[in-house]
């Protein structure tokens, strides 16, 4: 969406270092761009629905970012140019993507929720199974 050419793979690679290192596991997750029409930057929003929350989100959640720059240099010079803000997590609740599958009547083996969106039609739609603060253990 920013130009930074990221692929699959290198959330994938990104996501599995981050929760190696913080002992964390997650469900599934997806990634949309959040475009800001104001003074404020845009930014990668990574919807995650966790099985273990990692002790300290926002040291997994730095080195989530940290790891997506390593694989992807796009990606780090728009970070490192202040042109992107690092990443942002969103938790959401267990069951969240079976739920919102169920929802859109695509439950099943053959569909998945894609990993990479250029838009924000999925991440509108999980907000709506976002981790009250109570729930997230953080």
């Amino acid at each position: 969406a920013f130009g930074e050419h990221v692929i699959g793979e290198e959330v994938e690679e990104a996501m599995k270092l981050a929760c190696d290192k913080h002992g964390a596991s997650v469900t599934e997750f997806t990634i949309a761009p959040f475009v800001s029409s104001n003074e404020g930057k845009s930014y990668h929003e990574w919807f995650v629905e966790m099985e273990k929350v990692p002790d300290d989100i926002t040291a997994f959640v730095e080195d989530l970012d940290y790891n997506l720059q390593q694989k992807n240099s796009y990606y780090n010079d728009l970070v490192s140019g202040k042109i992107l803000s690092p990443l942002h997590l969103t938790l959401l609740q267990k069951n969240a993507f079976i739920d919102y599958m169920r929802q859109e009547g695509k439950l099943g083996g053959q569909n998945k929720v894609a990993r990479l969106s250029n838009d924000r039609k999925i991440a509108d739609k999980l907000l709506a199974f976002t981790q009250k603060p109570s729930e997230a253990a953080l």
